[in-house]
């Protein structure tokens, strides 16, 4: 698959700050403020494989499909799809809770 096959609708994602294309080889595609991140990418897949070993007994569907890490300031959104984990950084527009 071709870089642009892989990374095709990550850029359109409103509020993304950067994203992520990884397999268990390594980063396959990085643009933004992800752009080279080999450090982001290897806590991003160590928390995968981490989430990954926590499967419901007899249950065949994989744990996840998604996986979000909420910041103060940004939140990284994590999808799991075949063998690639796709990784985008979005602003974290948190609203303030209303009292009533």
């Amino acid at each position: 698959m071709t870089t642009a096959g892989l990374t095709a609708g990550l850029e359109r994602i409103p509020d993304q700050l950067g994203y992520l294309v990884i397999s268990e080889d390594g980063v396959l595609a990085s643009a933004g403020e992800l752009e080279n991140d080999e450090h982001t990418a290897a806590v991003m897949m160590q928390m995968v494989r981490t989430a990954s070993r926590f499967k419901l007994p007899g249950s065949p569907e994989p744990p996840f499909k998604r996986m979000s890490v909420t910041l103060e300031d940004f939140v990284y959104m994590v999808t799991v799809s075949g063998q690639k984990v796709f990784v985008v950084k979005r602003q974290n527009n948190q609203q303030e809770p209303i009292n009533a």
